[in-house]
């Protein structure tokens, strides 16, 4: 009988948040590194370039992958003969564990768990309470799966009730043009089928945390074998869905998904329960086991596992921005899928900056902080350690934005913004009325984008904490033009574009 100590959970629970919030599972980054190697798209080639780099550099300097270090998520299944030398709760021991791993002084991670949900939205500061989800099996150990889920990914999870008779590859080829660019692929779909609809989504989750094994799929049904129903739809998925020409980053290309999983269970004769649970670019999982020996042992990355690709700015083919003159004129000059490297003087906001900003505007007052031509950057960045001045910021998702784009536009005299994946039509039809333009960072590159960030200071909202208004000076911080002063969208064009030419699934007319 294995005796589990509390305090060698804990601190296996912290140990592996921290392990997870620097380095990518392996399979993954060998994948994206295929990927790459394969990529026709000069967009999408480039990044998933800028992503490669950035894990390499978070695995060499222990700093997080994404800024959005994710809720965590934990799966336990605990031995039936298992005892435990503890005085916490399961639950308590997890939270204990994540407190301070979240806390960690080396590296701290951004606290983005929210209490009181549908009211006052008040941070935990500690990114408590866990996820956590239990099953007893036979045994005398304790296996455990960490996952730090970013929202992106998590707000575009999808579920539906389907007819028994409905096909389950025409839903998903249906569902995923609807996710957008937010939940950053390339990256893995996780499939639930069958059971009851919670049951279903379940399944997608923990499907999700699976490595990556497509490739020995393809390679068991190029033998031969016999391939199970469930391995034959994860091959047709799979080619499906990147024949959609979505892309990295929503860009166009022919890598959308490094694999799908899927999870079934037996279900009701009337019902259909399908969801699915998409995995970003900072995919993040870890598996370990207690025995009852002490904590676990957390087996370092060789960084030869990585591929040899390091991303630059190319100033021959990118176009340096002033952001301290930029102009109307010159934002209008900016065409669809330009690279630029952005320089100088930038504002930050997220969701509640905004809120906040609409609400002043409605009663009247003056705003903090005057926007006139200037550029604003959707993140919320993790806190800078030793000589940083911000921790990793890579941008998080623009569609949040929309609503506010028309009054960011037409009260404040902003004319840019940065953000990860596509706009809305509405907001698309703001930046053309208003003659600006919307240019996309690649998300998943966090620190490879605060490298660029010389210099932080919060000038309004500071009570916001990480989504407070930051001024941040950059060098060479490099964007696409994602959508023009003539609304032309690459996430729109660049799907289309990547459809037709790979050509197995018809192109909608436009």
């Amino acid at each position: 009988m294995a005796v589990i100590r509390e305090q060698d959970l804990v601190q296996s629970i912290a140990d592996a948040f921290q392990y997870i919030s620097y380095f990518h599972p392996v399979d993954y980054v060998r994948a994206l590194g295929a990927a790459w190697e394969r990529e026709e798209s000069p967009a999408a080639r480039d990044a998933i370039a800028q992503i490669l780099t950035n894990s390499r550099l978070c695995a060499e300097g222990r700093r997080p992958i994404c800024q959005d270090t994710g809720i965590a998520v934990v799966f336990l299944k605990v031995g039936m003969d298992v005892r435990w030398d503890a005085a916490m709760s399961l639950q308590e021991m997890v939270d204990e564990g994540v407190r301070r791993a979240y806390l960690h002084p080396d590296n701290k991670l951004r606290a983005s768990v929210l209490l009181d949900p549908a009211g006052a939205r008040c941070n935990s500061r500690d990114n408590t309470p866990a996820v956590v989800h239990y099953e007893i099996v036979p045994g005398d150990g304790v296996e455990v799966i960490c996952a730090a889920k970013g929202g992106g990914s998590e707000n575009k999870a999808r579920m539906a009730m389907l007819n028994p008779s409905d096909s389950i590859a025409d839903w998903v080829l249906r569902t995923v043009p609807t996710l957008g660019a937010g939940w950053c692929p390339p990256g893995i779909l996780g499939l639930g089928i069958g059971g009851t609809p919670e049951k279903a989504a379940l399944m997608a989750k923990e499907a999700l945390m699976a490595p990556v094994d497509i490739q020995d799929v393809r390679q068991k049904a190029a033998g031969g074998a016999t391939l199970t129903r469930i391995e034959e739809l994860r091959l047709e998925l799979m080619d499906k869905v990147n024949a959609l020409g979505i892309g990295a980053q929503g860009l166009g290309g022919l890598t959308t998904v490094l694999d799908v999983k899927i999870l079934d269970y037996p279900t009701h004769a009337a019902s259909l329960p399908v969801a699915l649970i998409p995995n970003c670019a900072a995919t993040r999982h870890l598996h370990f086991r207690l025995d009852g020996s002490g904590p676990a042992q957390l087996e370092t990355p060789r960084l030869e596992d990585w591929p040899a690709v390091t991303w630059q700015p190319d100033s021959e083919v990118a176009r340096r921005v002033d952001l301290d003159r930029l102009t109307r004129e010159e934002v209008a000059s900016w065409s669809p899928g330009q690279v630029l490297l952005l320089n100088g003087r930038m504002l930050t906001g997220r969701d509640a900056a905004h809120k906040r900003i609409e609400e002043m505007l409605h009663r009247g007052d003056p705003l903090p902080v005057d926007f006139t031509n200037r550029v604003i950057y959707y993140v919320g960045p993790v806190d800078p350690v030793r000589d940083e001045a911000v921790g990793p910021a890579g941008p998080t998702t623009a569609t949040r934005m929309d609503k506010f784009t028309r009054m960011m536009l037409e009260q404040t005299g902003l004319i840019a913004m940065v953000g990860k994946g596509e706009r809305g039509p509405a907001a698309i039809d703001a930046i053309r009325e208003n003659g600006s333009a919307y240019l996309m960072a690649v998300g998943g590159a966090a620190y490879l984008v605060a490298k660029a960030i010389r210099s932080a200071r919060v000038v309004a909202f500071e009570d916001l904490g990480m989504e407070a208004i930051y001024e941040f000076e950059v060098r060479d911080m490099p964007v696409t033009v994602a959508v023009d002063s003539r609304g032309t969208s690459v996430h729109v064009t660049g799907p289309q574009e990547w459809r037709a030419r790979i050509g197995r699934i018809p192109v909608a007319p436009a």
